[in-house]
């Protein structure tokens, strides 16, 4: 997964959600990850409000190993956290 994040052009930033049908075959799938994308940000929301963001699912991801994808989008949020200057 890859997170590329600018500083929002607006009061408050957006978020985007990049899944492709070939990184995941069923809609279910791809629906159930931004589920779990937007969870992990909806958490962080405060701190990270003041950009605008795009998780992107970059490799062929299993039925099994969906449920990865919210902490793996958490940790990426994280690492944005802390190396942004409050």
């Amino acid at each position: 997964m890859r997170l590329m994040a600018t500083p929002a052009k607006t009061t408050l930033g957006r978020v985007g959600f990049v899944i492709g049908k070939r990184e995941l075959k069923l809609a279910v799938d791809r629906n159930y990850a931004r589920r779990l994308m937007r969870e992990a940000v909806r958490l962080r929301r405060p701190g990270i409000e003041r950009f605008d963001i795009v998780l992107r699912l970059r490799r062929r991801c299993e039925t099994p190993d969906v449920a990865e994808l919210g902490s793996e989008a958490a940790a990426l949020l994280d690492a944005l956290l802390k190396s942004t200057p409050r």
